[in-house]
């Protein structure tokens, strides 16, 4: 049975990630691999081409890196102010959400941030720390203040 080494171009579950350079055999490499394109036959070129695409890739993860860094910097100086509705004995209505956190970020700074990165659960009035993720490796501490 002949073997025949393939670079990934997607995900191959129980063989390996977008750009490993996997030896299966042939007849699994041309009924599957190559025929659903999920991978390219191994040669000087194509090897190349993926050493490329990487460094491409791990210059535009630094640069985003980068940015979301400077974003931290910037946000963790500034204080989002929040207007809530209290009750006769100072607690909030509900809780302060980070869909309410996005919101007013881009009415506040003009940042437009998914909810999904914001992790919050502010029930008082008070100072409260928000953290949002801007980059897998970068997280911002801003500072939220509720207020009647």
């Amino acid at each position: 049975m002949a073997k025949i080494q393939v670079i990934l171009t997607q995900d191959v579950a129980g063989q390996g990630r977008k750009g490993d350079m996997i030896t299966v055999s042939d007849g699994y490499a041309k009924n599957f691999i190559l025929n659903k394109n999920k991978g390219i036959i191994a040669t000087p070129e194509a090897l190349q081409k993926i050493e490329n695409d990487k460094k491409k890739e791990a210059k535009r993860n630094e640069d985003e890196k980068n940015k979301a860094i400077i974003l931290k910097n910037q946000l963790e100086k500034e204080k989002l102010v929040l207007t809530v509705k209290v009750g006769d004995n100072g607690k909030l209505f509900g809780a302060i959400t980070n869909k309410e956190i996005a919101a007013e970020m881009e009415k506040s700074f003009g940042l437009k941030i998914d909810k999904k990165k914001i992790e919050c659960s502010i029930k008082s009035l008070g100072e409260h720390k928000v953290t949002i993720k801007l980059h897998p490796e970068v997280k911002a501490e801003i500072t939220v203040i509720t207020k009647e």
